[in-house]
């Protein structure tokens, strides 16, 4: 075996699997194929068995995840995408190719051909007759280990911490087949939204995730600099006012998913870069959007119910959706109407609730704050609450018979938002004041508070028609939807800190 500084450095554990690389190398077996022909997967071969005792040849392809040998033979489990399949080599079946199999370890990836047939224990099992390494695997995943209990198969994992799981998703997709449905369910969820969103005759669009300014939210974002143009750019925050620019250009119907970024906090509801469905509907307002909500998570709700896994955890989604008016929520929640009280009234009022940091926010965050704390976890099922503040709402029309609230709504289920949507605020000279009033905070070092979109307010001089828009966080939905408490759990490769120094292995 070849010996260098990198090599000397590996555990002993790692320096055996190098050297085995070398055994096979010099028995001229190629570690690392090109190309394999299956024709089954896993499940198809089980499936093809049935309930005969003896089936039809079948190659399959995957990685082994269990190996025990017994002299001139071998019992192993190999998995794929679709499930495991038990594979039985014998000396005499196999000839001078068995030998090779010392060589093979768990993790490894193999292709190998036979018949099926059935064990005297039942289980549908590979007649191995030819046997290809496809996959050299030089670091040892960290399978855990099984046992029978009651008839049912226990698996202990041997991948229990977290922050590794996170940061080496691979190695915790590869060993935990329950992790991969995870991701099936997002998948299959957010296909099931598209369908119907085309189905409404939406169109769907992309617009630029690198911005001029940024907007459509009240986010502090990522900040980069573009060479060639001189000039400072920003991921966006939202999709929301690129999408408005298309509804005045004559798209009735839009839709984008995408990831928007925002350069906050993470914590089990929050990774700073996340997917956002949003989509606007012209001629339509704020009580039109709720129905499509509604029907939008009925059939997302019924995507994910369609994946195995979380068949009999999705939570029944009916509606309609109850209706809560925010101001009615928040004056209950502190026994006085929030938008009665002058400022240094709220603001002790904030204090007294376990706001922190009181003196340091603005009304209108007061007011957010205290319905965060004290309204949102109440709400468990899909609840509408309607009608928030012109301060909290500077891109929705003002309400309908009373001006101090908008035409908003957001969703919230198990005590997290899920949608946010307006009747949008479509009057040019309107939104200039109160983007213009925001604008005032931003000189006093509120980064969060975007500066004025003149491009924006000049799009909606040429006039945007009466719109409807609305988005939803998808990592949130599908978090509700399967019961899973962290957003990091239903993001493939969340945002992490930099791990210690020698903390990868």
């Amino acid at each position: 075996m070849a010996h260098d500084a990198a090599t000397d450095a590996l555990n002993f554990v790692l320096r055996d699997r190098r050297a085995t690389l070398d055994a096979l190398t010099a028995a001229g077996v190629p570690p690392y194929a090109y190309r394999y022909d299956r024709t089954h997967s896993a499940a198809d071969a089980v499936a093809a068995l049935g309930a005969a005792e003896e089936g039809p040849s079948v190659r399959v392809a995957g990685r082994v995840v269990a190996w025990r040998g017994h002299g001139k033979t071998i019992f192993a489990h190999l998995a794929d995408q679709s499930g495991r399949v038990q594979l039985y080599f014998r000396q005499d079946g196999l000839g001078p190719a068995y030998a090779q199999l010392a060589h093979v370890q768990q993790g490894d990836i193999l292709g190998v051909g036979g018949t099926m047939f059935r064990t005297r224990t039942g289980e549908p099992t590979v007649r191995v007759e030819s046997v290809e390494l496809l996959a050299k695997s030089l670091r040892p995943l960290p399978f855990g280990k099984e046992e029978v209990v009651d008839g049912d198969i226990v698996r202990h994992s041997g991948f229990a911490d977290p922050e590794q799981r996170y940061r080496q998703r691979y190695a915790d997709l590869a060993v935990h087949p329950e992790i991969r449905a995870t991701f099936v369910a997002r998948a299959r969820m957010i296909a099931a939204i598209r369908r119907y969103l085309d189905g409404l005759g939406y169109l769907e669009v992309e617009t630029p995730v690198l911005q001029p300014l940024y907007g459509g939210a009240t986010a502090r974002p990522f900040t980069t600099h573009h060479h060639a143009l001189d000039t400072a750019l920003y991921l966006r925050i939202a999709d929301e006012l690129y999408l408005k620019r298309l509804i005045v250009g004559g798209f009735e119907r839009v839709y984008e998913i995408g990831h928007d970024f925002r350069n906050e906090g993470i914590d089990r509801t929050h990774n700073p870069e996340f997917t956002m469905l949003e989509f606007y509907q012209a001629y339509a307002d704020y009580h039109d959007m709720m129905g499509v909500v509604e029907s939008l998570l009925v059939a997302a709700a019924d995507a994910v119910r369609a994946v195995p896994a979380f068949a009999d955890l999705v939570p029944g989604v009916e509606p309609p959706f109850a209706r809560v008016e925010w101001r009615g929520a928040l004056a209950a929640a502190l026994g006085t109407d929030p938008l009665a009280l002058d400022e240094r009234a709220l603001r002790n009022l904030a204090e007294r609730h376990g706001v922190a940091g009181v003196e340091a926010l603005a009304s209108p965050k007061l007011l957010d704050e205290m319905f965060q704390l004290l309204v949102e976890p109440t709400l468990e099922r899909p609840t509408f609450v309607v009608d928030y503040p012109v301060a909290l709402s500077p891109l929705a029309k003002p309400k309908r018979g009373d001006p101090a609230l908008t035409e908003r709504f957001e969703l919230f289920a198990r005590g997290h938002e899920l949608a946010n949507a307006y009747s949008e605020l479509n009057d040019p000279l309107d939104q200039r004041r109160r983007l213009e009033s925001l604008a005032r905070r931003r000189t006093s070092g509120d980064l969060e508070t975007p500066a004025v979109d003149e491009d924006y307010l000049r799009a909606l001089e040429y006039g945007m028609p009466p719109t409807g828009g609305v988005g939803i966080g998808l990592d949130r939905l599908l978090m509700y939807l399967t019961g899973i408490p962290h957003i990091r759990d239903v993001i493939l490769f969340p945002a992490m800190r930099p791990p210690p120094a020698g903390g990868q292995g």
